[in-house]
């Protein structure tokens, strides 16, 4: 009997039985979120109420960086789990090896079994393949190439929606509930991302959402915001575009931070309709909801629009995660630990069972869900690849503190390091790099940012623009010796990897 049994659960499982029991996962990923543009972030003007909820059934992370702040580059990061780096993936470094493409938790879980799903902004490219192979790496694709539209009817994988939702947030909405009754209905776990283009410039919200916010005239300004918040940061920081356009974020903040609102409260819309499609296909107490976006935004904080900096604003996101499989006593906790957004491939792989690649960049997330008190990492790093040389940089990021190394000399700069004590000082307005009661926090932070340079030197993608910055980004070469490297690069990145002229971020 006993054997006969066991001969039973065999077959079971091999005929996917137990497939039940590995968890459908819900990926849901906005574009240029602020950390602060939340409600249960504590912003009392946005309308939030569906990912508030989701706050509230769930685990609220409040120290979530993206490593490299920066579209093409971050969501290469999310599905992979590489930093940037190790990836190659951003403008002016190249486009997604296949090879690297093939180890991302989207690729590996449709291969252990798992039905996939993509809509919206997918944000890169495969290496010397056309944009649509996607329709062939996912079960249904309905992403777009480049930055997408927010007309519906112009993104032509759910243009089907465009009657009745116009705007593409809300028809992402509806592309997930329908893909959430076709993935059931497969009999398969499904992995499902939906990546909206709001609240991404041009500022184009659903008019719904925009008349929400008509009858407010002001709008509460950022504790650092204008450009005297900005004179005690370094030279190098005010070189960018951040702080040379996007200047409606300092001129005309209430107008600006209308649209950006209703664009987020656009996709708290579809967040909702996500949710009651689960509930209504009776799949939502096996579905794990994890929500973030791809980078920050200054929004007007020291004077700067855009994201890039490695300033909190522009390089922290929000952070949700809900396992309905947890203990209700998990629900509405909050976790002040490090995370990154490398740390979503590796917290999918580990929902999934599915086995991640060696060496990963990122943490698995899962043991904060029970204990958000604890750590998955002592430090973080953060990087700037892109843009002016001038602006490029490395910092690193602890719960309590954030030191960064400016290295550019150019047109008279000084090398400069800053140092933000965030426990004390979170919105950076006080570099304690040169007070003497620091200098052991700094050399322990310079020490921590050393390691990572090794890193960099040690283990960077080949053929994608990285090899440079083993030595620039380093605190002993003096610019003398930089500036050959610097120039030599700047001329490489002219073409990218793949010979091209480089994709540019708008």
């Amino acid at each position: 009997m006993f054997r006969l049994k066991s001969l039973l659960l065999i077959l079971a499982i091999g005929s996917g039985a137990m497939a039940a029991e590995r968890p459908n996962i819900v990926f849901l990923f906005s574009d240029d979120q602020t950390i602060g543009a939340m409600g249960c972030y504590g912003n009392k003007e946005i309308i939030t109420p569906n990912l508030d909820q989701l706050a509230r059934d769930g685990v609220r992370f409040l120290n979530h960086y993206n490593t490299t702040s920066i579209c093409m580059a971050s969501r290469a990061c999310v599905m992979t789990g590489l930093y940037e780096y190790r990836h190659g993936c951003n403008f002016g470094h190249g486009d997604l090896e296949r090879r690297i493409f093939e180890a991302s938790y989207t690729a590996r879980l449709r291969k252990a079994g798992y039905f996939t799903g993509f809509v919206g902004k997918i944000g890169f490219e495969i290496q010397d393949e056309d944009f649509d192979v996607f329709d062939q790496e996912f079960d249904v694709f309905a992403g777009g190439p480049s930055q997408t539209s927010y007309n519906t009817a112009k993104n032509k994988r759910y243009a089907r929606y465009a009657e009745q939702y116009p705007h593409a947030s809300r028809a992402c909405g509806a592309w997930g509930q329908d893909f959430i009754k076709t993935a059931k209905a497969s009999g398969k776990p499904f992995c499902m991302s939906v990546s909206f283009k709001a609240p991404h410039m041009p500022f184009t919200p659903d008019p719904i959402d925009l008349k929400l916010y008509e009858s407010v005239k002001i709008f509460k300004r950022p504790a650092n915001f204008g450009v005297d918040n900005a004179a005690h940061l370094s030279p190098q920081s005010q070189t960018g575009r951040q702080a040379k356009i996007y200047r409606d974020w300092v001129n005309n903040y209430d107008e600006t931070v209308r649209k950006y609102y209703a664009l987020i409260t656009g996709v708290d819309a579809a967040v909702g309709m996500i949710r009651e499609g689960l509930e209504r296909e009776g799949v939502a107490e096996n579905t794990v909801i994890i929500f973030t976006s791809d980078n920050g935004y200054n929004s007007g904080s020291h004077g700067f629009g855009g994201k890039v900096l490695p300033y909190e604003e522009g390089s922290k996101s929000p952070l949700i995660i809900y396992d309905p499989r947890q203990p209700e006593t998990q629900a509405g906790l909050v976790s002040e630990a490090v995370t990154a957004n490398v740390d979503m491939a590796a917290t999918i792989f580990a929902l999934s069972g599915v086995a991640a690649p060696e060496e990963l960049d990122g943490k698995d997330l899962l043991p904060l869900l029970s204990n958000p008190s604890a750590r998955v990492r002592d430090a973080l790093p953060l990087f700037n690849f892109w843009g002016p040389a001038s602006c490029q940089s490395m910092a690193i990021v602890t719960p309590e503190w954030k030191y960064i190394h400016w290295y550019s000399e150019d047109k008279g700069m000084k090398t400069t390091d800053e140092l933000f004590h965030l426990a004390k000082d979170r919105i950076e307005m006080k570099n304690v790099a040169g007070n003497p009661e620091n200098a052991d926090v700094l050399a322990k932070m310079q020490k921590a940012y050393d390691v990572e340079l090794a890193a960099i030197s040690s283990s960077f993608v080949p053929n994608h623009n990285y090899d440079a910055f083993g030595k620039v980004f380093g605190r002993s070469l003096l610019w003398d010796a930089k500036k050959d490297l610097v120039k030599a690069y700047s001329g490489r990145v002219q073409k990218d990897s793949s010979g091209k002229k480089p994709k540019k971020d708008k």
